[in-house]
């Protein structure tokens, strides 16, 4: 279903630009909804996966990245509620890691109601070059950059990753269930070759071993429950490899992650 908001907009709202609300001038509150706002790269290969992050509620701040070297078997993460990442538009340094980034294909916009607000993201597929502990990587990957006043109460399952179509076609997807998850002008994107497209809903196994006709099988990963005083915050994020299809494609091989969050804030 398409929503009018009271400022005109007709939501929910898909594009590759120009989204209906200015995001940079979303304000720090509406009524006593604090501003969630994130910016996430996820780096999805046969060598190294990893992620790293900056996310901020209200005039909250916390930091956060992990590595998995598949060459090794060693896996490591930090989170912090101080800056100890550098991570910006193009790049990120921080423990070991110093790569940049550029994008591989179109983006994606998104904006959706979430309660009495509209709330946005962007997902980009990215190339990421540089070195993760002594490793040169040449890799692919996405950044997920969000931002607007959800409900207080938010639950997600996501999965994200990179590979390649059995006709060798390279593959990026973002799927999710919970937030911008409507049956049209969704999140929902398979990239071939950089081009994306719309995926329909999918279904979410609860253990996370299968999203869709995509089975999961995970290796390591981050989990975490912050609670504090207005925020509670728990999530799984298995690293790991896909097999199966999705939109109809195969794939030959199949890097990337699966989540679930639940977050009173």
């Amino acid at each position: 279903m398409r929503l009018r908001h009271a400022e005109g907009m007709s939501l929910p709202w898909r594009g590759p630009a120009n989204p209906p609300i200015e995001v940079d001038r979303l304000p720090l509150f509406r009524g006593l909804r604090p501003l969630k706002k994130w910016r996430y790269l996820g780096v999805y290969g046969s060598d190294v996966q990893m992620c790293v992050g900056i996310a901020r509620i209200g005039g909250g701040y916390q930091a956060f990245w992990a590595v998995d070297n598949r060459t090794t078997g060693a896996f490591r993460e930090r989170a912090a509620m101080w800056p100890i990442v550098h991570f910006d538009e193009t790049s990120a340094r921080f423990d070991g890691v110093d790569v940049t980034y550029r994008r591989a294909g179109d983006p994606i916009e998104v904006v959706s109601m979430h309660g009495k607000y509209p709330i946005w993201t962007r997902k980009t597929p990215v190339r990421i070059t540089g070195t993760v502990d002594g490793i040169d990587i040449d890799s692919t990957g996405l950044v997920d950059e969000s931002a607007g006043h959800h409900v207080r109460v938010t639950r997600w399952s996501w999965r994200a990753g990179c590979g390649t179509a059995e006709t060798g076609a390279a593959l990026t997807w973002n799927l999710g269930d919970g937030v911008h998850d409507s049956p049209t002008n969704s999140e929902r994107t398979l990239w071939v070759d950089g081009v994306p497209q719309e995926v329909g809903p999918v279904e979410f196994a609860a253990d996370l071993s299968r999203v869709g006709e995509l089975q999961f099988r995970a290796e390591t990963e981050r989990a975490r429950h912050d609670r504090l005083i207005l925020v509670d915050s728990k999530y799984r994020q298995p690293f790991g490899t896909f097999t199966g299809s999705i939109a109809g494609v195969t794939l030959r091989e199949g890097y990337g992650v699966m989540e679930r969050h639940d977050v009173r804030w």
